[in-house]
């Protein structure tokens, strides 16, 4: 199995999940805010399992995946951010790239740490993943994460249909990584 590197940040820690974060998973999955721009149905219990899995899983099949992001101050989980290749169904595709993706609960919005996570993210990413191409998807009408990826230094270069749904897909421009 490999080793999830662990990342720190001033306020944040990044780590491998654990199956003990399903209760926290499947509440923050649970939460209409959080899912609005994300498939726009709460997930399942049953359905955070096997997306737990998948995070852990993802690791040991591409050398990069998803960490659960906790305070570090706490402990608490409040978020998840990372990595994943999935083979999306969508044209233009981005397979062979670092999909990057995030994802707070909403108490912890507006306070920075989606951007904290997500340079801490992408560093890791710059170096342990040098020249590999990061890209994401971003529903257009959630405009925090937009602004997010465009002050990260991603740039949106189409715009899609994915899952009946419009999308707008956006690569890295900047960094070792850039595609």
């Amino acid at each position: 199995m490999t080793t999830i590197p662990v990342v720190e940040t001033d306020r944040l820690l990044l780590r491998g999940f654990r199956p003990d974060d399903l209760d926290a998973m499947a509440a923050m999955w649970a939460m209409p805010e959080v899912v609005r721009y994300i498939g726009g149905v709460p997930q399942t219990r049953e359905q955070c399992w096997i997306r737990l899995l998948r995070q852990i899983g993802m690791w040991s099949v591409m050398g990069f995946g998803f960490w659960a992001i906790t305070e570090r101050a706490t402990g608490a989980l409040i978020g998840e951010g990372g990595f994943h290749e999935m083979h999306r169904a969508m044209d233009p595709s981005i397979a062979g790239t670092m999909e990057a993706g995030w994802g707070l609960m909403p108490a912890w919005h507006g306070r920075g740490y989606a951007s904290e996570a997500l340079d801490a993210m992408l560093a890791w990413a710059d170096a342990a993943h040098r020249g590999k191409p990061v890209t994401c998807i971003i529903a257009p009408e959630n405009a925090p994460s937009m602004r997010l990826a465009h002050r990260h230094g991603f740039a949106e270069f189409a715009r899609t249909l994915y899952q009946d749904s419009e999308i707008a897909v956006f690569r890295r421009l900047d960094g070792p990584n850039a595609a």
